[in-house]
């Protein structure tokens, strides 16, 4: 009778623990926001990152299961519809492999999508694929099997078309020309940070300046990085008041000085430079869907909106693209 007792008081405490989180999360669907949102049907869970094509007035998604989808805005869109996602590429050759970042080539007409086996830490490689056709243009293997364990998370390209993959697992950068050649590799001792654990997330977002560097940051110390592409690749810790920038998922640079910053709690954080992003300040801190996790920023019509990861809703999984109130 005792074993009985408590093995149903056991079950009533597991109902409740478990209904706590999921109270929170209907709470947080149905609050009210003074902020627009973009909500979109899709087939999957995870969306690992969003870019919005202002050509072809549509975001493009990268599928944590493999493949890249397009969500089309109409020009008689109302905030009250519910947007469709559609498959746009399925890539065979890269089955059992994530799509993590993507970066709009708009001068070459392109689409490059970081690759990655995730679980295992296997594979990593960089892929791009017309805008037009969807047909893939050249899939570049940045590791495989024989290599150090890696997970390329992030791509930037510059006004040449060379592309830079950052790898979260092994805090380096791959460089790979405009045709789809590995150029080089990119270490540097600031990219590990001294605590060991750390280190267990590295580099992750990235973007190209106009005026020739990259910046880049790192996941779980928040750290953030300047590189001089014509000083030798010079690596340089940003100092940036109100930081660190912890948690640090991808980027978005809305104008030369401002650069927005997805992350977890809070969703989104605005740096802003005055020196050539020698030092920055986090000047605007942004509250969206914590459980849906802000994992990657674009720009559409002036304003920024937070990709989040996490879909909710079955079997049609509803995703959200969340605008970040400057």
């Amino acid at each position: 009778m005792a074993l009985w007792l408590c093995s149903a008081r056991f079950l009533v405490f597991l109902f409740i623990v478990s209904a706590l989180p999921i109270a929170y999360i209907i709470s947080q669907e149905r609050a009210k926001t003074d902020h627009h949102v973009f909500h979109y049907h899709s087939s999957g869970f995870f969306r690992e990152c969003a870019k919005w094509d202002d050509q072809g007035r549509r975001f493009l998604v990268s599928f944590l299961e493999g493949g890249v989808g397009e969500i089309l805005v109409p020009q008689n869109y109302t905030p009250d519809v519910v947007l469709q996602e559609v498959t746009v590429v399925k890539d065979s050759d890269l089955t059992g492999n994530a799509s993590n970042g993507i970066a709009l080539d708009r001068p070459r007409n392109r689409l490059l999508v970081a690759v990655a086996d995730v679980l295992g830490n296997r594979y990593s490689g960089l892929a791009a694929y017309d805008l037009s056709t969807w047909k893939r243009l050249f899939l570049t293997k940045l590791s495989g099997p024989g290599d150090e364990k890696s997970m390329a998370d992030d791509v930037a390209v510059d006004a040449d078309g060379n592309a830079y993959v950052t790898d979260v697992k092994g805090s380096k950068i791959w460089k790979v020309g405009v045709d789809g050649e590995l150029l080089s590799t990119l270490t540097n001792p600031l990219f590990t940070p001294k605590e060991w654990y750390k280190s267990l997330l590295g580099l992750n977002g990235i973007v190209y300046h106009p005026d020739g560097y990259l910046i880049v940051i790192h996941t779980l110390s928040g750290n953030l990085f300047k590189i001089d592409l014509a000083i030798g690749d010079e690596v340089k810790l940003i100092e940036v008041a109100g930081g660190p920038l912890a948690f640090g998922d991808g980027l978005e640079l809305i104008s030369p000085t401002k650069l927005v910053v997805a992350a977890g709690n809070p969703s989104g954080r605005l740096v802003e430079s005055t020196d050539g992003w020698e030092t920055a300040s986090v000047v605007a801190k942004f509250k969206g869907p914590m459980h849906r996790l802000a994992t990657a920023a674009t720009v559409k019509d002036g304003k920024v909106y937070l990709n989040h990861m996490f879909g909710m809703g079955y079997p049609r999984k509803t995703h959200a693209l969340v605008e970040f109130v400057l």
